[in-house]
């Protein structure tokens, strides 16, 4: 008998008939003997549905509120999927966040889970039920309902799958598996068999929908089995894991965009020692999450700083940059939204030289400007105009997997 951890996404119960192919899914896997622990997300457009419900009432609600409302998608998921298990004849029971011990941080809507005390779950398993969890939520230690962010449930899963100890954690989805890059860009993408947490980890932090950064980062430090598969064609997924085997040695694993960002350009400040740490320490106190970073070479004593948010982050930025522009002493600040951030990952770029000549000559023989560019070890990302993000994908995939 195995422990298994599954996780289905919005898309997979977006309706009734939904619902009944996945609560088929679950109870063969339960018949099949094994302890059955399932994580849900949101129907298909409830979060954003309350998001747009929350604009009605007020723009700027608080965090701890929206935290309140968004928590509602998970909740009636689980319930209407118990309802589904209940009529197939199946022991099953519902558990919110906070039922379940999943504790986190005070930072409502980007919430970290510090402690998940999963008793409850055990003592569900072992009288034979089949325990369905709200994803993307927990509880702080004030009490308060908080949310982990968007895609939040797949750390939900990998999260419990590490505290029950379980033998794998399944994350179903509309696809089945990893692709090189997102097949409704690019049809001709091809699925991966392997990929490893190193390259996940760049494709999931670069924009790749398949799976949340976080939860890779915790299958990652916990070896979690993890296998990414369609909740739709029943066909095998992609396994996630430590060393993937490749018939021949591919430098490039996959392509990934990202469209929910912004740039924020700082003009005017003191070329001195310190400001960037000024400025950093402001946005890292409002829990603005920076990504690429741009600083250019001073000139007249005078110097500007480049960086990117997410969008969700802009105005909290914008606001925050404004509150202390005196202590900053910047002359003005430029905000664009327009913008996306494409990127090519792969482990083999370590063994390989002229990666980035072959992407940038890309780019430019399709007349696509780059504004910014960082590297890692196993990634390069670009931030180009969002009206060429899809167009610069399809030419890369072209230019690395045709």
């Amino acid at each position: 008998m195995a422990l298994i951890v599954q996780k289905f996404g919005g898309s997979s119960v977006a309706d009734a008939e939904r619902i009944f192919r996945v609560a088929k899914i679950i109870t063969d896997t339960y018949q099949a003997g094994n302890q059955v622990c399932v994580v849900l997300s949101a129907q298909g457009d409830t979060t954003d549905d309350l998001i747009e419900k929350a604009q009605e009432i007020n723009p700027d609600a608080s965090r701890r509120e929206m935290d309140m409302l968004l928590a509602c998608g998970e909740q009636m998921s689980i319930a209407l999927m118990a309802m589904a298990i209940e009529k197939l004849g199946f022991p099953v029971v519902s558990l919110c966040g906070w039922q379940v011990g999943m504790n986190t941080d005070t930072n409502h809507s980007g919430a970290r889970i510090k402690k998940v005390e999963c008793d409850r779950v055990r003592d569900e398993l072992d009288q034979k039920r089949i325990v369905l969890v709200a994803g993307f939520q927990g509880v702080d230690r004030h009490g308060d309902v908080t949310t982990l962010g968007r895609g939040g449930s797949d750390t939900t899963a990998v999260a419990l799958a590490v505290a029950l100890g379980a033998d794998l954690c399944q994350i179903y989805t509309d696809v089945d598996g990893v692709y090189t890059c997102d097949p409704r860009v690019v049809p001709e993408a091809h699925k991966l068999d392997e990929i490893t947490y190193d390259e996940m980890l760049e494709l999931a932090s670069m924009g790749a929908q398949v799976l949340h950064n976080r939860s890779v980062e915790l299958a990652k430090s916990y070896n979690v089995r993890l296998e990414v598969l369609s909740s739709f064609t029943g066909n095998p997924g992609t396994i996630v894991k430590e060393a993937a085997k490749k018939v021949e040695k591919t430098y490039i694993t996959g392509i990934a965009q990202d469209k929910k960002i912004a740039r924020f350009a700082l003009v005017g400040l003191e070329d001195v020692p310190g400001v960037a740490y000024k400025l950093f320490s402001v946005l890292a106190k409002g829990k603005i999450n920076v990504d690429m970073i741009i600083q250019s070479l001073g000139r007249d004593e005078m110097k500007d700083i480049v960086f990117t948010v997410a969008e969700k982050d802009v105005m909290d930025c914008a606001k925050l940059l404004d509150a202390n522009k005196d202590t900053l002493s910047f002359d003005h600040m430029d905000i664009n939204t327009g913008v996306a951030k494409v990127s090519i990952v792969g482990a083999g770029m370590l063994e390989n030289v002229g990666i980035a000549a072959k992407m940038f000559e890309a780019l430019y023989q399709q007349h696509i400007n780059i504004h910014m560019i960082s590297t890692s070890e196993v990634k390069i990302s670009v931030l180009i105009d969002k009206d060429d993000s899809d167009r610069a994908v399809r030419v890369l995939h072209n230019q690395f997997f045709q």
